[in-house]
């Protein structure tokens, strides 16, 4: 865990960081999506805020990150083994999710994970990742 310090820098960055626009925001989503399908590190660590954090919610049904993850270098990392790991082809998606711009990953055409997205200053500071079957229902059928 960051130590008390960093956790109030990070509030007080992130409550004075400009405004994305729901466009910018779409293409930051976009470029993340496009790092990640190449398994760019290098760039995926670019896209993310240094203070970066994400969590992820499997319900106790599907394999999750247990503690949020913190850092774009470690986030980035993450990433990529989740692609690294899956069986079967991984597609993603881009959705609106939570009336913001965000990604559905498919496996084998199944969406097994929709992740929403926080940016400011045209970097990534969030990502919640639902994996949970019982929360993605509304998101496999038609």
């Amino acid at each position: 865990m960051p130590p008390a310090g960093l956790l109030g820098r990070r509030r007080i960055h992130e409550s004075h960081a400009p405004a994305t626009t729901t466009a910018r925001q779409a293409s930051v989503v976009s470029e993340v999506r496009r790092a990640w399908e190449a398994k760019d590190i290098g760039a995926l660590i670019g896209l993310l805020d240094p203070g970066v954090t994400m969590v992820a919610d499997g319900g106790g049904q599907a394999t999750a990150a247990l503690h949020p993850i913190d850092g774009s270098e470690q986030v980035a990392s993450y990433l990529a083994d989740l692609v690294s790991r899956a069986s079967g082809d991984v597609t993603f998606l881009e959705r609106t999710v939570n009336g913001q711009p965000g990604l559905v990953a498919q496996q084998d055409g199944v969406t097994v994970t929709v992740f929403a997205f926080g940016v400011a200053a045209d970097r990534v500071t969030r990502i919640w990742a639902v994996r949970n079957p019982d929360k993605l229902r509304t998101w496999t059928t038609g």
